[in-house]
């Protein structure tokens, strides 16, 4: 699996004033993409917790807005792995809109960076990746070129 791919629609409640997606809605649709890839991959956070008392929080995000989404625009949110190091993930995730079923051209609205940390529960101090989540990570990074 090179990327996970994730649709979005975009409803009346993730707008403004203006009919444009509010900028901090394009974390919670990346939050879904992200734990959708976990799931597709096996590995939801569910089980992480119960297994291991374990989760993955944000350490950094960083976020670039290019065009807007607007309302009922179809979306896609787009999870590869940049990085996997003991206790942190490094992600790309793009928020992207077909340009028309003819053409079948995206356009990228936004993309998101960020870092993860795995973490204990007990006392969110950082932890290993356990082995079945790292794998599951390397297989959303790009083949090399």
């Amino acid at each position: 699996m090179k990327a996970h791919r994730y649709p979005v629609r975009i409803y009346y409640e993730d707008t403004d004033a203006g009919g444009i997606v509010y900028h901090a809605n394009y974390l919670r649709f990346a939050e879904r993409g992200r734990t959708e890839a976990l799931r597709d991959l096996g590995v939801p956070h569910a089980e992480m917790s119960a297994l291991h008392g374990l989760f993955f929080m944000v350490r950094r995000i960083k976020v670039d807005y290019l065009a807007p989404a607007r309302l009922d625009d179809s979306l896609v949110v787009e999870t590869t792995t940049l990085a996997v190091g003991g206790a942190t993930v490094e992600l790309r995730q793009d928020v992207v809109r077909a340009k028309g079923a003819e053409s079948g051209d995206e356009v990228l609205l936004a993309r998101i960076e960020l870092q993860l940390v795995c973490g204990r529960i007990s006392d969110q101090r950082p932890a290993r990746i356990p082995p079945r989540w790292r794998e599951a990570m390397l297989r959303l990074q790009p083949e090399q070129e």
